[in-house]
């Protein structure tokens, strides 16, 4: 039976991409955007064409019937001479005049909105964009994305090309560097998931830099990102991000929303397979020590979730678990109860997008099967679909990641409920030296999932 999905089971796959053909793919994805049902573009040039025409037709039947008859006749009279009927009949020059004068007019207006767009503070290369994300974008699926990482922000990267219906939830337990040093300071929720997420969506490529811009320099600034000083002091100012989400979605021109699973500082506890408890997340792969994960908690316990993020949830079309750490990212994410017990209510599928590789030290030894029985366990609901990649890593990247010691996650000693909850499609970046998902396959991947698409809708 054929997968209505147009996924496929694990095998071989992927494709090239060329970095010549980039410009002309930009060009023809653009000239696709301009004839996008709905846009509200389209039906205007039409309208405009029409009552140009009719007006032409007007002004026709005005002087040759009206007091400018005899310069309509003068005016005939010249254009049959410069043409010469011989070589081109009058009729032909007289629509190549107005088909000259109609390309005047739309080429006048496409100036002036320049002008005007110019004047607002908006790059008119930019205009094509801002009008399919709120014309087009807006009817698309709603999709809710849950981790956090670097593998959130690159799926979020690929998805908002498809939909301005997203939401991210985003895991805020990460202790470390900039983040770390910010939640001992102001005892506020880690933020470098938040601002990866926020340059992400950004409709501004300017605002998106600025957010990911890390100071190198600067005592007591170095080593910290722009976006998290930003959400730091709004933070601050509003005593806790959650007063300041509106805010940060307005001032960032976010496509979709982005929200932390919660708004109160918490700390990741793990408990390994050797009895031993390690507190925060940053060390917890450097304290493994050979021990498996068992489970992970947070502390407190009973965390509150934003009424927006359950909103967001119990309103999508589409769940998508990860890509990111399974013990560190994704699970974080999940065990905020209230977010827990709204994604095992939801109507909508759940899909975990799977790791291309194991993570030394955290997932060592763990199989695809592993991951899943983990965040079943966690979450209190088994993923509908396991989304992997079919295309084989180089041996190269293969041999530079088994040095560090990871592996290729793949479908080794996995049962028949697994295998049957397998859709798998090449996500490889083709470009990239490391062994990391392509945001575009990805994205196309997850939409072919989505119960609209599944429809043919």
């Amino acid at each position: 039976m054929s997968d209505p999905t147009g996924l496929q089971g694990p095998g071989p796959g992927g494709g090239q991409g060329s970095s010549g053909g980039r410009a002309a793919r930009e060009q023809a994805r653009r000239a696709r955007m301009w004839l996008s049902p709905g846009l509200g573009v389209k039906r205007w040039l039409l309208l405009f064409a029409v009552c140009t025409l009719l007006g032409a037709v007007g002004f026709l039947h005005f002087t040759w019937t009206g007091p400018l008859h005899f310069t309509a006749t003068r005016w005939i009279l010249w254009l049959n001479a410069l043409t010469k009927p011989e070589v081109l009949p009058l009729w032909v020059a007289g629509i190549s005049v107005m088909a000259l004068a109609l390309g005047g007019a739309l080429l006048s207006i496409a100036m002036l909105n320049r002008s005007m767009l110019r004047s607002t503070g908006t790059a008119p290369e930019q205009a094509l964009d801002v009008i399919y994300s709120h014309r087009t974008l807006s009817r698309g699926a709603r999709i809710v994305a849950v981790g956090g990482g670097t593998g959130l922000s690159n799926l979020l990267s690929g998805l908002k090309a498809h939909s301005g219906n997203l939401t991210a939830i985003v895991a805020v337990s990460d202790d470390g560097g900039s983040s770390g040093r910010l939640r001992e300071a102001l005892d506020m929720i880690a933020p470098g998931d938040l601002t990866d997420c926020y340059a992400a969506l950004s409709d501004s490529p300017v605002l998106a830099r600025l957010l990911l811009h890390r100071f190198g320099r600067g005592e007591g600034l170095e080593g910290h990102t722009f976006g998290n000083l930003l959400l730091a002091t709004l933070s601050e100012e509003q005593g806790g991000l959650q007063g300041a989400m509106r805010d940060v979605h307005e001032v960032l021109r976010v496509r979709g929303q982005v929200f932390p699973a919660t708004t109160t500082p918490t700390t990741l506890v793990a408990r390994l397979s050797d009895g031993r408890e390690v507190r925060g997340e940053s060390g917890l792969a450097a304290q493994m020590g050979g021990a498996r994960v068992q489970s992970v908690r947070l502390e407190p316990a009973h965390l509150p979730a934003l009424p927006a993020v359950l909103e967001a949830i119990d309103g999508a079309e589409l769940i998508v678990l990860g890509p990111g750490s399974l013990f560190t990212s994704i699970i974080p994410a999940l065990l905020v109860p209230d977010v827990a017990r709204a994604i095992r209510d939801s109507a909508a599928p759940v899909v975990y997008v799977a790791s291309l590789m194991t993570e030394p030290g955290e997932t060592t030894g763990l199989g695809l099967e592993d991951h899943v029985r983990a965040i079943t366990a966690h979450l209190g609901r088994t993923p509908d679909w396991v989304l992997m990649n079919s295309t084989p890593v180089p041996e190269d990247v293969r041999a530079r990641y088994a040095a560090e010691g990871a592996q290729v996650l793949d479908l080794v000693g996995a049962g028949g409920d697994l295998q049957g909850r397998i859709r798998s499609a090449p996500l490889l970046h083709p470009e990239d030296e490391q062994a990391r998902h392509d945001p575009a396959a990805l994205a196309q991947a997850l939409v072919t999932l989505t119960p609209r698409s599944r429809l043919g809708l």
